[in-house]
């Protein structure tokens, strides 16, 4: 089977599980990327909260580590796969209809810390259990079936911000909240009452085995290090969303609908580049292909960094979109590989750098946007992303992945 030349799409056709949870990321895609862009306006506008407080909010996002962890630990320890997804989904749908309520400033910092770093572990156990199931039905083209699955959430992220910003204008922004409750618990529905069942390697130790203590952080510390080195990639992201609409409205004076192709075209040329990077991967190793996308997202928050037109800032989402087209494509995967003996866990793990990166990005935000002011803030993740980039070039010398 190994040996055989396979279409990463037509596996996933032929699978029921791949194909419904194509479906599931999709919808939940759609839901997030519509409220993302806009909860710093929902700050501000909504419950008048100060410009610097309101970045602070992605601070919050530092609770998702310990939350990806312990549902990943839960999770490996479960016979069912798709039990924590369920869990996660329903913890997350409450968390956006308690956002779309609030009348306090503190009130969505609690929330997000409480409830949406929870559910976050929802997409990173649907990746653990697509890696149940290629371990099971081993491929030669493994990087692109789960780039092929990824790319439903990136579809969703394409059509989620524009959606966003119609319903927004229209119907406010506490009613689009509602809707993003409502897709989050939609995720389930492609699933059905499916269930993938736990791979357990006869040839790798258990969790268990590795036992407490020193000896099972040690084992993880490749995994650790990865996760540490694609934060330091992500932290722009974060001052992209919160900061980036608001200075295309306010200094750029943008209207609605450019700004949301403007963050919309990001995800289009990444779902774009994702079969390319998966490719690339088989052929170069996938940590090279990870730096190479590295340098791209360098060069993105540079644009962003120097532009004074909405021509600097496509070409900056344009640069962007390379890296996030390699963190969708190759990220989860690697984690895995790192931790073979807990794929719940290296998912959680890994996928919770997507909102550390928004934590620390959030707090540059907030204290660079005071000190120097947009859009000269993206130098400042431009010079952690120069750093990532070298982590990268490291870990390429020591590990063949």
């Amino acid at each position: 089977m190994l040996d055989r030349s396979e279409s990463a799409l037509g596996i996933v056709l032929r699978s029921r599980f791949y194909r419904s949870a194509f479906l599931s990321l999709l919808i939940a895609g759609v839901g997030l990327s519509a409220a993302t862009p806009q909860l710093t306006l929902f700050l501000v506008r909504d419950l008048h909260t100060p410009l610097p407080v309101a970045g602070l909010y992605y601070v919050t996002n530092l609770a998702a580590p310990i939350a990806g962890y312990l549902v990943g630990r839960w999770s490996d320890r479960t016979q069912d796969r798709l039990l924590w997804f369920r869990i996660c989904s329903v913890i997350g749908a409450a968390g956006w209809i308690a956002m779309a309520v609030a009348t306090e400033v503190w009130m969505p910092f609690v929330i997000s810390a409480l409830a949406l770093s929870v559910a976050g572990g929802s997409m990173a156990q649907l990746f653990a259990a697509c890696r149940d199931e290629l371990s099971r039905h081993p491929t030669r083209a493994e990087n692109r079936v789960v780039a092929t699955v990824r790319m439903a959430f990136t579809t969703g992220w394409i059509l989620g911000p524009v959606f966003g910003s119609w319903f927004g204008g229209a119907f406010g922004l506490r009613a689009l909240l509602v809707a993003t409750a409502v897709c989050v618990f939609a995720a389930m529905i492609p699933l059905g009452l499916q269930r993938v069942e736990r791979y357990d390697d006869p040839q790798a130790g258990t969790p268990s085995e590795h036992a407490a203590g020193r000896r099972q952080i040690d084992h993880m510390m490749p995994l650790l290090i990865f996760t540490a080195v694609c934060v330091l990639a992500m932290t722009g992201d974060t001052i992209k969303f919160g900061y980036l609409p608001i200075y295309m409205a306010e200094q750029l004076h943008v209207s609605d609908s450019l700004r949301g192709v403007v963050i919309g075209i990001q995800p289009l040329l990444e779902l774009l580049m994702l079969p390319v990077v998966a490719r690339l991967a088989d052929r170069f190793g996938a940590i090279r292909a990870m730096t190479a996308g590295a340098v791209l997202g360098l060069a993105g928050n540079l644009a962003y960094a120097l532009s004074t037109s909405v021509v600097g800032l496509f070409v900056g989402q344009a640069l962007t979109a390379g890296l996030w087209a390699c963190v969708g494509a190759l990220g989860v995967s690697i984690a895995q590989r790192l931790y073979p003996e807990g794929v719940g866990t290296a998912s959680g793990i890994f996928l919770s750098a997507i909102p550390v990166g928004s934590a620390i990005g959030g707090a540059i935000g907030g204290i660079g946007v005071a000190a120097i002011g947009l859009p000269h803030v993206f130098f400042i993740p431009a010079g952690l992303t120069a750093l990532a980039t070298v982590g990268f070039i490291i870990l390429s010398t020591r590990d063949s992945t």
